[in-house]
């Protein structure tokens, strides 16, 4: 069986855990029902939901969060790409990779795509059909103001987080039921959604909710112009 588990960043820039449930597996039926419990308890108001490239998660967040971006997680995706191309290739690479993901905007990370397709079609074609397959989830991020990219371009908070989980329940092995599960894990998740809470605070968010207003103008000002 999976646990699903769901954190967020709050109003007020501090991370949360939002809930977790126990499903037969990582299915799109599974995590469905975990949004709509979540939605049933209050969530609203999602933006980004970031991720690695579950199929199931992914088709789940588009039925539920219409009208948010997702971004896929972009070590995961220079890990796909690096494993289609030949060892001699991967630091270069790698580089190049980087690069794309730490554009300034979408325009330069899709010039920078463009001339790398055009230097590893031939030698890493695997490679490079994987990177333009999940350029735009990629990029998502770049959307954003800068000082938000770097936390949010990438789910290793939630692969810290599931390290941590996995520590305290390696020690059990074997779960005798789901009851158990959920007192294991649940106390664990308590434990750190109260620090994350009260701890410091994981994105200033001021310049967000200015930049989330001045998105919200946009078309009428382009409107007016024309």
């Amino acid at each position: 069986m999976s646990a699903l588990i769901a954190t967020g960043v709050n109003a007020q820039g501090y991370r949360e855990i939002l809930g977790m449930q126990l499903g037969d597996s990582e299915s799109e039926a599974s995590w469905s029902a975990l949004f709509t419990w979540l939605k049933r308890r209050g969530l609203q108001g999602v933006d980004l939901v970031v991720s690695d490239d579950p199929g199931g998660l992914v088709k789940a967040v588009r039925v539920h969060f219409q009208g948010a971006s997702w971004q896929r997680c972009q070590t995961h995706l220079a890990r796909n790409v690096l494993d289609g191309a030949p060892k001699a290739v991967h630091d270069e690479l790698h580089a190049r990779v980087r690069a794309i993901f730490e554009a300034p905007d979408l325009e330069t990370a899709r010039m920078l795509l463009e001339k790398l397709v055009s230097d590893y079609a031939e030698r890493a074609p695997t490679a490079v059909a994987t990177l333009e397959r999940g350029f735009d989830a990629a990029t998502a991020v770049l959307a954003l103001p800068a000082q938000y990219r770097k936390r949010l371009r990438t789910n290793n908070g939630v692969e810290r987080l599931n390290e941590e989980i996995r520590r305290r329940e390696r020690v059990i092995r074997i779960f005798p039921n789901r009851e158990s599960v959920i007192r294991l894990l649940g106390a664990v998740l308590l434990e750190l959604d109260e620090q994350w809470t009260t701890g410091h605070r994981y994105l200033e968010m001021t310049a967000y909710w200015q930049w989330r207003a001045a998105q919200a103008t946009q078309p009428a000002e382009q409107k007016q112009n024309t």
